[in-house]
């Protein structure tokens, strides 16, 4: 990643997409304010000592670690202990909802500094709704006046699919066929000289959570909201599939023949749900969820349900007796010991637009999730040179590269 500042005045920081200087990073947010010493770094990695110091020294050049302190000693000199600098760069996350834009300027640690919302009529013409997205970026960093001279490393835009992840190009989004075929990614990044990464909203709200998880978590998270859909955690990586496609859970067949659906078909448990809860039924909108994610739980055996989603938060309580319920019946008829909790995330959106943010910076830890490498744009990349030449203390070799996408299939984080 370069220096060289965006049309918008926006900056990268170097990039952190080799796999040894994400591992280290990641570890440093992790351990938040109160930081980790060169020697943990090095025994948790399997990094050598001397491989830790190079990268260590690299991120304090660079302004991303600094020292928090020192250990006590135990007969020999004392370790000093690092920490992540969070102000040291920025990103800002976006959630195009069907009626509504939610814009969030995040640090490294991913903690919010500035929010915004405002109105938005997704189904409006491509030129409006950018100028509404690129006025909200521009809104949310001069919110935050404090860091005004800290580069921005990108957009993250999140969205109902379905879409490309990959490519940034949207599909026949739920309710707005319209922009089928666009070019959100490319246009955007355009729009405003900054990177730009385009995923769907329960990806976005799923990788924020993942990032908060053990590394071996298993979940879901169902988002209900002004639509209905699934981000998928598996192994502590996002999951998008093979298409980046995966997730489209509200447009699974519950009745075959029921009412018709904003995808075009019938019986969808989107179709289903919503209307419960539009005629104020909670109870029917709760079972109606509960028995998609007892297929869900059935199908890939997962550790935990959470709910999230502006229609949640307003009975959570509801939903998640309603969804439990289901599960534990469906657990006890399948002689299961200990049935599958659910949660909340809470937040009712904001959990996707700082997931959004989350899609820029998940790179930089190694934390993009399976398939989750994506060119950003015309705005430039995300990151580009890598800091290279460390060594593993079991032998790898030098200089050896990998993405955030290929960590999580190779150590399940």
């Amino acid at each position: 990643m370069n220096r060289s500042n965006s049309r918008s005045g926006g900056a990268n920081l170097p990039a952190l997409r080799h796999h040894n200087a994400s591992l280290v990073l990641d570890l440093l947010r992790v351990a938040g304010e109160q930081g980790i010493s060169r020697l943990e770094l090095a025994e948790r990695t399997g990094l050598t000592p001397q491989a830790v110091s190079k990268i260590t020294a690299r991120l304090r050049t660079e302004g991303l670690a600094a020292e928090a302190g020192r250990l006590a000693s135990t007969g020999g000199k004392p370790r000093t202990v690092l920490r992540l600098v969070p102000d040291a760069g920025y990103a800002v996350g976006l959630h195009l909802d069907r009626d509504e834009l939610t814009a969030v300027l995040v640090d490294l640690a991913g903690t919010p500094v500035a929010t915004r919302t405002a109105p938005l009529d997704l189904g409006a013409p491509a030129a409006e709704v950018l100028t509404t997205a690129a006025h909200a970026v521009q809104t949310v960093r001069a919110d935050a006046a404090h860091a005004e001279d800290r580069p921005v490393l990108g957009v993250g835009a999140a969205l109902p699919g379905p879409l490309d992840h990959r490519s940034g190009v949207l599909h026949r989004v739920t309710g707005f066929p319209g922009w089928n075929g666009y070019p959100l990614r490319d246009a955007l990044a355009e729009r405003i000289g900054m990177p730009v990464v385009v995923d769907k909203d329960t990806n976005a709200a799923a990788l924020g959570l993942a990032l908060r998880e053990r590394g071996d978590a298993d979940f879901a998270y169902l988002h209900l909201g002004t639509g209905l859909g699934a981000g998928l955690v598996l192994g502590g990586a996002l999951h998008r599939g093979a298409r980046t496609g995966a997730g489209e859970f509200g447009h699974q067949t519950l009745q075959l023949d029921g009412p018709r659906c904003g995808c075009g078909g019938r019986g969808c448990i989107e179709a289903l749900c919503l209307a419960a809860a539009a005629r104020g039924d909670i109870a029917e909108a709760a079972r109606v969820l509960g028995a998609g994610a007892a297929n869900l739980v059935g199908l890939l055996d997962i550790d935990r349900v959470v709910l999230g989603g502006r229609t949640v938060a307003a009975d959570e309580d509801a939903y998640v007796d309603g969804v439990r319920a289901v599960i534990e019946e469906r657990a006890r008829r399948e002689g299961a010991v200990v049935p599958v909790p659910v949660t909340v995330a809470g937040g009712g959106d904001l959990p996707v637009a700082e997931g959004a943010a989350q899609l820029v910076l998940a790179p930089l830890f190694g934390r993009a999730g399976e398939g989750g490498d994506q060119d950003p744009g015309e705005g430039g990349r995300c990151g580009e040179e890598a800091v290279g030449g460390e060594d593993r203390a079991g032998g790898q070799g030098r200089g050896e590269r990998a993405t955030g996408a290929e960590r999580g299939r190779s150590s399940g984080s």
